[in-house]
């Protein structure tokens, strides 16, 4: 993955996730989030009774996004990332927690989506400028 995303997914720790019910009903959420670079997967907690949990568990693929808040359109940079959202395992908790460590009291699981494409709009890079990554091909497109 290019360093300028995993650079950018490590300095921020609020994602809005999207996910779909068995049955079509689009829903979006925010979460915390840790980014466990060397996967390629991001973190976070996310409570069983919740809404999107339901979804995840009947559809795990899911859509999120990461956004820098700027008023400076020279400044705008923002992750849009599409994945599977599955239970986290022990290193994903560990992971979350390194980052959150006062979640340590919730009992919420943890969910980690594999991510399977990136696209990094970097408007310091030039205006527009995007990244684009794949896992199935690990190719950049700039």
């Amino acid at each position: 993955m290019d360093e300028r995303i995993v650079k950018f997914l490590r300095r921020h720790h609020v994602l809005t996730l999207s996910t779909v019910s068995a049955d079509g009903e689009p829903w979006c959420a925010h979460a915390f989030y840790a980014f466990d670079a060397e996967l390629g997967r991001v973190v976070f907690m996310s409570d069983d009774a919740t809404t999107h949990a339901a979804h995840m568990a009947s559809r795990p693929e899911v859509a999120l996004a990461v956004a820098l808040e700027t008023r400076v359109v020279g400044r705008l940079q923002g992750c849009q990332i599409r994945g599977r959202a599955e239970r986290g395992d022990e290193r994903a908790r560990r992971t979350y927690l390194k980052r959150f460590p006062f979640a340590a009291v919730s009992a919420s699981p943890v969910w980690s989506v594999e991510i399977e494409m990136v696209k990094f709009t970097d408007n310091t890079l030039g205006f527009g400028k995007k990244l684009i990554w794949q896992r199935d091909t690990d190719t950049r497109q700039e």
